[in-house]
């Protein structure tokens, strides 16, 4: 049973298949609640098969509530580096074009600096060119509900997809 929380923040990342992207969160005390859905595209109320065909200029994306007391949001970048492969530009792992792309929306100033440090010192330690997007805040469409949750749902289904898409 999750503790309830007194304070709540928002974060708002995108890093592949939201599924994948969503799981590693679950485990984490101070995490409310992780929602799958889509961010930073035109379409209003766009659809999974729009995002997943490209026609919507949206990133498969995750909502991440949190208490900020319990955990903070460094310790939740640390763990979204530790999820994707910051040095693919065209998707993540097997699932490739523009809405796999990875991105962190904010307003917040002390987060977007605190992102772009890391990727600076990345690409200064590695030599090679990270692709992160920060944009700005923008509207969260939720996902259909079979997305929602679906690591916690479907754990043998989940562990195939990590395994078959090269995350694990």
């Amino acid at each position: 049973m999750k503790k309830k929380f007194e304070n709540t923040k928002t974060l708002m990342i995108a890093g592949g298949c939201f599924w994948c992207m969503a799981k590693p969160y679950y485990e984490y005390d101070g995490v409310k609640r992780v929602l799958s859905g889509y961010a930073g595209g035109e379409e209003v109320n766009p659809t999974y098969e729009m995002v997943k065909n490209h026609k919507t200029g949206h990133r498969e994306t995750i909502l991440i509530e949190y208490d900020p007391l319990i955990i903070s949001f460094e310790e939740l970048i640390e763990i979204y580096m530790n999820t994707i492969d910051p040095f693919d530009g065209s998707g993540q792992f097997i699932d490739k074009g523009f809405n796999y792309t990875c991105a962190l929306f904010s307003n917040d100033e002390y987060e977007k600096n605190y992102l772009k440090n890391i990727i600076d010192n990345l690409e200064k330690e590695t030599n090679k060119k990270v692709y992160i997007d920060i944009l700005d805040e923008c509207v969260f469409y939720m996902a259909e509900e079979y997305h929602q949750d679906y690591a916690l749902k479907n754990p043998k289904e989940m562990e195939e997809e990590l395994i078959a898409s090269g995350r694990k």
